[in-house]
Protein backbone atom coordinates (compact mmCIF):
# COMPACT_ATOMS: atom_id res chain seq x y z
CA UNK A 1 0.00 0.00 0.00
CA UNK A 2 1.38 3.61 -0.69
CA UNK A 3 0.68 6.45 1.18
CA UNK A 4 0.57 9.85 -0.68
CA UNK A 5 1.09 13.88 0.84
CA UNK A 6 0.96 15.21 -2.58
CA UNK A 7 -1.68 15.41 -5.48
CA UNK A 8 1.11 15.04 -7.90
CA UNK A 9 2.12 11.97 -6.27
CA UNK A 10 -1.28 10.70 -6.81
CA UNK A 11 -2.09 11.44 -10.04
CA UNK A 12 1.16 9.99 -11.44
CA UNK A 13 -0.03 6.44 -9.90
CA UNK A 14 -3.32 6.98 -11.35
CA UNK A 15 -2.10 7.18 -14.57
CA UNK A 16 -0.12 4.41 -13.87
CA UNK A 17 -3.48 2.35 -13.39
CA UNK A 18 -5.14 3.95 -16.31
CA UNK A 19 -2.82 3.16 -18.84
CA UNK A 20 -3.54 -1.04 -17.27
CA UNK A 21 -7.03 -0.45 -17.53
CA UNK A 22 -7.74 -0.92 -14.39
CA UNK A 23 -10.71 0.76 -12.40
CA UNK A 24 -10.59 3.02 -9.46
CA UNK A 25 -12.90 3.48 -6.48
CA UNK A 26 -12.59 6.29 -3.89
CA UNK A 27 -13.76 6.25 -0.09
CA UNK A 28 -13.19 9.95 1.16
CA UNK A 29 -12.83 10.34 4.95
CA UNK A 30 -11.45 12.60 7.65
CA UNK A 31 -9.87 9.91 9.66
CA UNK A 32 -9.50 8.21 12.82
CA UNK A 33 -10.75 5.15 10.96
CA UNK A 34 -12.99 2.88 12.38
CA UNK A 35 -15.66 -0.22 11.14
CA UNK A 36 -18.02 1.84 9.17
CA UNK A 37 -15.18 3.65 7.09
CA UNK A 38 -13.83 -0.31 6.26
CA UNK A 39 -17.65 -1.39 5.77
CA UNK A 40 -17.18 1.39 2.40
CA UNK A 41 -13.41 -0.06 2.03
CA UNK A 42 -14.42 -3.20 1.87
CA UNK A 43 -17.31 -2.48 -0.80
CA UNK A 44 -14.97 -0.40 -3.08
CA UNK A 45 -12.48 -3.52 -2.95
CA UNK A 46 -15.21 -5.59 -4.30
CA UNK A 47 -16.30 -3.06 -7.20
CA UNK A 48 -12.95 -1.73 -8.44
CA UNK A 49 -9.36 -2.86 -9.09
CA UNK A 50 -8.07 -0.57 -7.34
CA UNK A 51 -8.85 1.46 -3.78
CA UNK A 52 -7.77 4.75 -2.39
CA UNK A 53 -8.63 6.39 0.92
CA UNK A 54 -8.45 9.67 1.56
CA UNK A 55 -7.59 10.79 5.27
CA UNK A 56 -8.14 14.68 4.94
CA UNK A 57 -9.89 16.54 7.86
CA UNK A 58 -10.88 19.31 6.02
CA UNK A 59 -11.02 22.87 7.57
CA UNK A 60 -13.04 24.65 5.54
CA UNK A 61 -16.37 22.21 6.36
CA UNK A 62 -16.27 23.41 10.21
CA UNK A 63 -17.20 26.35 11.44
CA UNK A 64 -15.90 28.93 14.40
CA UNK A 65 -17.26 27.48 17.17
CA UNK A 66 -16.46 23.30 15.96
CA UNK A 67 -13.93 20.87 16.99
CA UNK A 68 -11.52 21.22 14.35
CA UNK A 69 -8.51 21.65 17.01
CA UNK A 70 -10.14 18.31 18.32
CA UNK A 71 -10.86 16.58 15.81
CA UNK A 72 -9.25 13.28 16.38
CA UNK A 73 -6.64 12.09 14.72
CA UNK A 74 -4.13 8.93 14.41
CA UNK A 75 -2.69 8.64 10.99
CA UNK A 76 -0.60 5.12 12.04
CA UNK A 77 -3.90 3.57 13.60
CA UNK A 78 -5.32 4.58 9.89
CA UNK A 79 -3.02 3.16 7.63
CA UNK A 80 -3.48 -0.50 9.60
CA UNK A 81 -6.91 0.13 8.76
CA UNK A 82 -6.53 0.18 5.37
CA UNK A 83 -3.78 -2.32 5.20
CA UNK A 84 -6.39 -4.64 6.98
CA UNK A 85 -8.99 -4.31 3.99
CA UNK A 86 -6.46 -4.16 1.25
CA UNK A 87 -6.74 -0.75 0.47
CA UNK A 88 -4.39 -0.01 -2.54
CA UNK A 89 -3.29 3.46 -1.81
CA UNK A 90 -3.84 6.37 1.24
CA UNK A 91 -4.17 10.29 0.03
CA UNK A 92 -3.21 12.28 3.58
CA UNK A 93 -2.48 15.41 2.48
CA UNK A 94 -1.38 18.44 4.49
CA UNK A 95 -4.10 21.31 4.46
CA UNK A 96 -1.28 23.54 2.41
CA UNK A 97 -1.69 20.76 -0.26
CA UNK A 98 -5.10 21.35 -0.57
CA UNK A 99 -5.90 25.06 -0.30
CA UNK A 100 -2.73 27.20 -1.35
CA UNK A 101 -2.80 30.82 0.31
CA UNK A 102 -4.78 32.83 -2.61
CA UNK A 103 -7.74 30.01 -2.73
CA UNK A 104 -10.60 30.88 -3.36
CA UNK A 105 -13.04 29.31 -5.77
CA UNK A 106 -15.82 27.18 -3.76
CA UNK A 107 -18.36 24.85 -4.60
CA UNK A 108 -21.82 25.62 -3.28
CA UNK A 109 -24.72 23.38 -3.25
CA UNK A 110 -28.37 25.33 -2.38
CA UNK A 111 -31.85 24.21 -1.63
CA UNK A 112 -30.96 20.74 -0.43
CA UNK A 113 -28.27 22.23 1.91
CA UNK A 114 -30.61 24.19 4.09
CA UNK A 115 -32.15 21.75 5.68
CA UNK A 116 -31.59 19.51 8.86
CA UNK A 117 -27.36 20.10 9.41
CA UNK A 118 -26.83 22.45 7.06
CA UNK A 119 -29.41 24.94 8.57
CA UNK A 120 -27.54 24.54 11.91
CA UNK A 121 -24.07 24.61 10.57
CA UNK A 122 -24.14 27.57 7.82
CA UNK A 123 -20.91 26.86 5.46
CA UNK A 124 -20.52 23.39 6.15
CA UNK A 125 -21.77 21.80 2.81
CA UNK A 126 -20.16 24.77 1.17
CA UNK A 127 -16.54 23.17 2.66
CA UNK A 128 -17.59 19.41 2.22
CA UNK A 129 -18.73 19.67 -1.46
CA UNK A 130 -15.54 21.72 -2.07
CA UNK A 131 -13.42 19.58 -0.96
CA UNK A 132 -14.95 16.66 -2.34
CA UNK A 133 -14.62 18.02 -5.37
CA UNK A 134 -11.04 18.79 -5.25
CA UNK A 135 -10.84 14.61 -4.25
CA UNK A 136 -12.56 13.89 -7.78
CA UNK A 137 -10.21 16.21 -9.67
CA UNK A 138 -7.50 15.08 -8.21
CA UNK A 139 -8.27 10.97 -8.19
CA UNK A 140 -10.58 10.67 -11.02
CA UNK A 141 -12.25 7.58 -9.52
CA UNK A 142 -15.10 5.65 -11.37
CA UNK A 143 -16.82 5.36 -7.93
CA UNK A 144 -17.02 7.37 -4.73
CA UNK A 145 -18.32 5.62 -1.53
CA UNK A 146 -20.65 7.48 1.03
CA UNK A 147 -22.18 6.38 4.71
CA UNK A 148 -25.65 6.56 5.05
CA UNK A 149 -25.24 7.70 8.47
CA UNK A 150 -24.05 11.24 7.26
CA UNK A 151 -27.71 10.90 4.84
CA UNK A 152 -27.93 14.71 4.13
CA UNK A 153 -24.12 14.59 2.79
CA UNK A 154 -24.88 11.73 0.11
CA UNK A 155 -27.73 13.47 -0.80
CA UNK A 156 -26.29 16.61 -1.62
CA UNK A 157 -23.07 15.02 -3.21
CA UNK A 158 -25.24 13.53 -5.49
CA UNK A 159 -26.90 16.51 -6.62
CA UNK A 160 -24.10 18.46 -7.08
CA UNK A 161 -22.37 14.78 -9.01
CA UNK A 162 -25.65 15.14 -11.21
CA UNK A 163 -25.62 19.14 -11.52
CA UNK A 164 -22.52 19.01 -12.57
CA UNK A 165 -22.08 16.40 -14.72
CA UNK A 166 -19.22 14.84 -13.27
CA UNK A 167 -18.34 11.05 -14.30
CA UNK A 168 -18.82 9.30 -11.47
CA UNK A 169 -21.06 6.80 -9.59
CA UNK A 170 -22.01 7.63 -6.30
CA UNK A 171 -22.27 4.31 -3.99
CA UNK A 172 -24.33 4.89 -0.64
CA UNK A 173 -23.09 2.37 2.16
CA UNK A 174 -25.34 1.06 5.16
CA UNK A 175 -25.27 2.87 8.85
CA UNK A 176 -22.64 0.39 10.84
CA UNK A 177 -23.96 -0.01 14.40
CA UNK A 178 -22.31 -1.09 17.16
CA UNK A 179 -23.71 -4.20 18.95
CA UNK A 180 -26.07 -2.09 21.45
CA UNK A 181 -27.19 -0.09 18.54
CA UNK A 182 -25.10 3.37 18.49
CA UNK A 183 -24.01 4.22 15.28
CA UNK A 184 -20.49 4.39 14.62
CA UNK A 185 -18.64 7.20 14.64
CA UNK A 186 -15.30 9.01 14.63
CA UNK A 187 -17.06 11.42 17.04
CA UNK A 188 -17.50 8.90 19.58
CA UNK A 189 -14.30 8.65 20.86
CA UNK A 190 -15.06 11.93 22.52
CA UNK A 191 -17.77 10.09 24.83
CA UNK A 192 -17.58 9.10 28.55
CA UNK A 193 -18.31 6.16 29.65
CA UNK A 194 -21.64 7.93 31.25
CA UNK A 195 -21.68 9.73 28.33
CA UNK A 196 -21.38 6.38 25.72
CA UNK A 197 -24.30 4.82 27.63
CA UNK A 198 -26.40 7.95 27.25
CA UNK A 199 -25.76 8.60 23.17
CA UNK A 200 -27.87 5.12 23.41
CA UNK A 201 -31.20 7.28 23.45
CA UNK A 202 -30.57 8.33 19.73
CA UNK A 203 -31.06 4.66 18.84
CA UNK A 204 -34.01 4.31 21.39
CA UNK A 205 -35.76 6.81 19.81
CA UNK A 206 -35.12 5.16 16.19
CA UNK A 207 -36.07 1.86 17.04
CA UNK A 208 -39.75 3.30 18.89
CA UNK A 209 -40.09 5.16 15.70
CA UNK A 210 -39.68 2.02 13.42
CA UNK A 211 -42.28 0.23 15.35
CA UNK A 212 -44.89 3.43 15.62
CA UNK A 213 -44.37 3.11 11.56
CA UNK A 214 -44.50 -0.57 11.46
CA UNK A 215 -48.00 0.14 13.57
CA UNK A 216 -49.39 2.39 10.69
CA UNK A 217 -48.61 6.06 12.11
CA UNK A 218 -47.81 8.04 9.45
CA UNK A 219 -48.27 11.87 11.38
CA UNK A 220 -45.01 13.34 11.66
CA UNK A 221 -45.41 15.39 14.80
CA UNK A 222 -46.80 12.23 16.63
CA UNK A 223 -43.46 10.41 15.60
CA UNK A 224 -41.43 13.27 16.47
CA UNK A 225 -43.17 13.68 19.74
CA UNK A 226 -42.53 10.36 20.68
CA UNK A 227 -38.64 10.29 19.69
CA UNK A 228 -37.96 13.35 21.65
CA UNK A 229 -39.99 11.61 24.95
CA UNK A 230 -37.47 9.10 24.80
CA UNK A 231 -34.39 11.23 24.60
CA UNK A 232 -35.66 13.70 26.68
CA UNK A 233 -35.45 11.44 29.65
CA UNK A 234 -31.63 11.05 29.17
CA UNK A 235 -30.39 13.96 31.25
CA UNK A 236 -26.85 14.20 29.00
CA UNK A 237 -28.79 14.48 26.12
CA UNK A 238 -30.14 17.49 24.32
CA UNK A 239 -31.50 17.73 21.47
CA UNK A 240 -30.89 19.65 18.08
CA UNK A 241 -32.84 18.17 15.56
CA UNK A 242 -35.74 15.49 15.14
CA UNK A 243 -36.94 16.17 11.47
CA UNK A 244 -38.75 14.08 8.88
CA UNK A 245 -38.20 15.02 5.95
CA UNK A 246 -39.00 13.79 1.75
CA UNK A 247 -36.30 11.60 0.73
CA UNK A 248 -35.15 13.10 -2.21
CA UNK A 249 -36.01 16.85 -1.62
CA UNK A 250 -35.30 16.40 2.45
CA UNK A 251 -38.54 18.94 2.92
CA UNK A 252 -40.14 18.32 6.38
CA UNK A 253 -43.66 16.28 5.81
CA UNK A 254 -46.59 16.76 7.83
CA UNK A 255 -48.00 13.39 6.50
CA UNK A 256 -46.32 10.00 5.35
CA UNK A 257 -47.29 9.79 1.94
CA UNK A 258 -43.93 8.65 0.13
CA UNK A 259 -40.25 7.42 1.45
CA UNK A 260 -39.14 9.47 4.21
CA UNK A 261 -35.81 9.87 6.08
CA UNK A 262 -35.89 10.03 9.67
CA UNK A 263 -33.15 12.20 10.79
CA UNK A 264 -32.23 13.82 14.26
CA UNK A 265 -29.05 15.18 15.77
CA UNK A 266 -29.08 15.54 19.32
CA UNK A 267 -25.75 16.78 21.88
CA UNK A 268 -24.92 14.05 24.31
CA UNK A 269 -22.34 16.49 26.63
CA UNK A 270 -20.45 18.26 24.55
CA UNK A 271 -21.09 15.75 21.38
CA UNK A 272 -22.74 16.02 18.63
CA UNK A 273 -24.40 13.03 17.34
CA UNK A 274 -25.88 12.28 14.26
CA UNK A 275 -28.29 9.40 13.17
CA UNK A 276 -31.31 8.37 10.93
CA UNK A 277 -32.87 5.90 8.99
CA UNK A 278 -35.12 5.63 5.87
CA UNK A 279 -39.07 4.46 5.25
CA UNK A 280 -40.50 3.61 2.67
CA UNK A 281 -44.39 3.25 2.81
CA UNK A 282 -45.17 -0.85 1.99
CA UNK A 283 -46.60 -1.91 -0.99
Amino acid sequence: MQVFNTVADVRNQIKEWRKQGLTVGLVPTMGYLHEGHQSLMAQAKQQNDKVIVSVFVNPIQFGPNEDLANYPRDLDRDILACQNMGVDMIFCPPASEMYDPHFSSFVDVIGITEQLCGKRRPGHFKGVCTVVTKLFNITQPDRAYFGQKDAQQLAVIKQMVNDLNIPIVIVGCPIIREADGLAKSSRNSYLSTQERNAALCLYQAITLAKSLLQQGERQSDKLINAMKTVIEQQPLARIDYIEITDFNTLKSVKHIEQSVLIALAVFIGNTRLIDNFVFTLPE
